[in-house]
């Protein structure tokens, strides 16, 4: 009985959730990883900062850059910090990181919270002060925490939440010394262990499944998981559906073969239910599309919502009973709230062109008895004013992301204002 004490004081002691004055909205950024692998040095990471900043992505909002794993020595010096990797970084990253400030770009890090990374990389486990003091003399307030090589002993005895916790109290700590705010802490443990549940109490992210794949399989397998697990994104904390692929078609590790239609449906979904924002293609090379794509002001704009934090969440789903898991078809018809208006992201799961049909009122955003102004997120146009329903065809993998503001009462010639006729009473 006192084992078990013990335990749920431990869990309880802990506030429900994190707000430390950091990572209010979702991040928006670069990462390393998807477009590199370990592949990477200072100057294909300065060349992708000046691609950012050219594309004006940097003044869309992303202003953060991950380096990934791999830009360490293997073997940590005489006093246990690591090293960059000269070779790599024969400048060092405190240069590097000058340069990209200068574009208007933070450099943030990447650890591993057991003995080595995935990649076979000094781990943090043991090391959390003296990394954290590292990653800060190199200008980064920003942690991406994987969870390879995971050690046993008494703290990881304690699940995923002890051993993510270890790092959450060391950034506390060294916020406390430094008189700085803290680090943002994103938890990469890929939705093992129900992060979405207990990571808002350490962090401002964490991660719900495992790597992401360039190919409509993996988008719609997130998207399917995302829509029973939305319910825990807000400000402070969110789900992290992982690093972008749009740009990736015939290229990437591995190359991909995402669809402009599948791209952009990719990238509405992670803007709406408010997953960080993290480039992963080589821009030096990107299409128009992909930076179209990601330079979305529209989306950008609810995903970064400062009034509004949550996910939209799924009415209905389409070609699945709803609420019944179907990694190839997910749920379809998406809504909720936002500073701008209401938000509808609706997709075509199949291969095949199909016409998408819904009433306005299956949204709980929507009053019965208005009409409302709509507007399309992808074509930056107003599309004219719906009553009662929407109707229209979308081509294979397709979306449509639309802002709807209400434009006054519904012409008085259709007589009522139920949208459906059991929902009142005459």
């Amino acid at each position: 009985m006192a084992i078990l004490f013990a335990c749920f004081a431990t869990l309880v002691g802990h506030s429900i959730a994190l707000n430390n004055g950091v990572g209010k909205v979702p991040p928006m950024g670069y990462d390393t990883f998807n477009a590199y692998g370990c592949d990477y040095n200072a100057s294909s990471v300065l060349a992708q900062g000046e691609a950012m900043k050219r594309t004006g992505l940097v003044d869309a909002g992303y202003n953060i850059f991950i380096l990934d794993d791999c830009y360490a020595l293997k073997e940590r010096n005489a006093t246990g910090y690591m090293v960059a990797d000269p070779k790599k970084f024969p400048n060092g990253i405190p240069a590097l990181s000058k340069q990209m400030n200068d574009l208007g770009i933070s450099l943030a890090a990447y650890g591993d919270n057991g003995y080595y990374t995935c990649a076979g990389y000094p781990g943090s486990y043991g090391h959390e002060m003296k990394d954290l003091e590292t990653w800060h003399s190199w200008g980064m307030s920003y942690l991406k925490y994987d969870n390879c090589y995971i050690p046993a002993d008494n703290i990881t005895q304690e699940n995923m939440f002890g051993r993510y916790t270890r790092m959450s109290d060391a950034i506390a700590a060294f916020a406390a010394k430094i008189h700085r705010p803290p680090f943002i802490f994103y938890l990469c443990e890929w939705g093992w262990q129900q992060p979405w549940i207990w990571g808002r109490r350490i962090s401002q992210g964490w991660r719900i499944d495992g790597d992401i794949k360039p190919y409509w399989s993996a988008i719609a397998s997130i998207i399917d998981q995302a829509s029973f697990q939305y319910w825990a994104s807000d400000f402070y904390g969110r789900n992290d559906m992982d690093i972008l692929e749009v740009g990736n078609t015939g290229q990437g590790t591995p190359p991909g073969n995402l669809t402009y239609e599948e791209s952009k449906t990719h990238f509405t979904a992670w803007a709406l239910m408010k997953s960080p924002l993290i480039i992963g293609t080589d821009l030096t090379n990107a299409t128009q599309e992909t930076i179209d794509i990601l330079g979305n002001r529209d989306l950008i704009k609810i995903n970064q919502d400062p009034h509004v934090g949550e996910s939209i969440s799924p009415f209905r789903w389409g070609v699945n009973p709803d609420y019944v898991s179907n990694p190839d078809h997910p749920a379809e018809y998406w809504s909720g709230n936002s500073s701008y208006g209401v938000v509808f992201m609706i997709i075509n799961s199949q291969n095949t062109e199909q016409t998408m049909f819904f009433n306005l009122t299956e949204s709980w955003a929507i009053r019965a008895g208005r009409q409302y102004s709509v507007y399309d997120m992808w074509t930056h146009t107003y599309e004219g004013v719906a009553v009662w329903n929407l109707t229209f065809s979308l081509p294979p993998h397709g979306v449509r992301a639309l802002l709807l503001n209400d434009a006054g009462p519904q012409p008085a010639n259709l007589d009522g204002t139920c949208a459906f006729y059991y929902q009142c009473s005459v």
